[in-house]
């Protein structure tokens, strides 16, 4: 039985949620819904059963609809998905869940009354990439995470809404939510922002990270950068992974390379022994498919089977989680902000 959904808005991610739930078997698309409503006709053709609406309630009202997919600015998020849940529509969402912390677990809490699935669009962790390396740590095959060093920069679009930290870090942090290790989880974090062209919000940021394991994760996010570079370095105690999600001849190779540290006897006092281990570079076969499919398979897999998506509400919380004490390190000057448990 295919499950009826509505797209809600149509503007720049509205179209590849659409292309992508009607190339999904399990999904049946019934609206698109914009504010625009001539936007969501021309995004739809007219060639289509898909019926364009410009009004959310004529949408929420169909029971041919048993789900929803929003793409609509964040500040939006908390009244849509409380409209969406309250008809008992099951929810997809667009990062970040909500604009606050405590508007998300709201969201997350209604979700969990009313026995809908609500799901966050963190479209990278869908992405094949990302499930190796996902799978690359769980097995042990890097051993323990030392570090994990990303840089997401390029010369993009300065947003009115949000800042880039807002805008770009929920990539990040999403995916360091997806691949850590089961018990390895973010205790403080400390950001650092600056806005040189005058944007009247931060256009370039650090975040750092430390994590329960005694690792730090460190992540670089820019807004003005004359070049795109989209990499990811975790590095463990047997191999280290590199990404490099613009090189599609290498997206994602493994460094059997590093550092050994051994101790020498007591009448040494215990001195460190460093030696380097120089190995292999494995670059893993990675099909190449549109994360996006996978996000809608999931969705309807999540809603057919009753369970939690992969990327479920609660995944959107820790991230929420993290942002805000970003937001409370700059505005204290940098300072680490200790999280107290509400980042996993």
């Amino acid at each position: 039985m295919t499950i009826g959904l509505a797209v809600i808005g149509a503007g720049y991610w509205g179209p590849n949620l659409v292309r992508n739930a009607m190339a999904t078997p399990e999904l049946r698309l019934e609206w698109l819904c914009d504010l625009d409503e001539d936007r969501a006709e021309a995004v739809l053709g007219r060639y289509t059963t898909v019926r364009p609406t410009s009004s959310v309630e004529q949408v929420l009202q169909d029971p041919a609809v048993d789900a929803v997919a929003i793409a609509t600015p964040a500040r939006t998020h908390f009244d849509l998905v409380r409209a969406a849940l309250d008809a008992g529509k099951h929810v997809l969402v667009e990062k970040p869940l909500t604009p606050t912390y405590d508007e998300g677990a709201k969201l997350v809490a209604l979700a969990e009354e009313r026995g809908r699935v609500l799901m966050l669009d963190h479209t990278f962790c869908y992405t094949p990439v990302v499930r190796r390396i996902r799978d690359l740590i769980a097995s042990g095959e890097l051993g323990d995470v030392q570090f994990v060093d990303s840089v997401r920069i390029n010369l993009g679009l300065v947003q009115q809404d949000v800042d880039v930290l807002w805008d770009l870090a929920p990539h990040d942090l999403s995916i360091l939510d997806f691949v850590l290790p089961e018990g390895v989880t973010p205790i403080a974090v400390a950001a650092h922002t600056s806005d040189p062209i005058g944007a009247g919000r931060p256009c370039l940021a650090y975040l750092t990270l430390w994590l329960s394991s005694g690792a730090i994760a460190h992540i670089h996010v820019n807004w003005l950068s004359p070049t795109k570079i989209r990499t990811t370095v975790i590095g463990g105690s047997r191999r280290t992974i590199v990404w490099d999600d613009v090189n599609p001849a290498q997206r994602l190779a493994v460094y059997d390379r590093g550092v050994d540290l051994s101790a020498a006897g007591e009448d040494e006092r215990r001195a460190a022994l460093i030696s380097y281990r120089t190995g292999d570079v494995v670059v893993p076969a990675l099909p190449e498919r549109e994360a996006l499919r996978g996000v809608m398979g999931e969705f309807a897999a999540a809603i057919q089977e009753g369970r939690a998506p992969l990327t479920d509400g609660r995944s959107g919380l820790r991230v929420l989680a993290l942002l805000e004490a970003a937001g409370q390190s700059i505005q204290n000057d940098g300072r680490r902000i200790e999280l107290g448990g509400t980042a996993r």
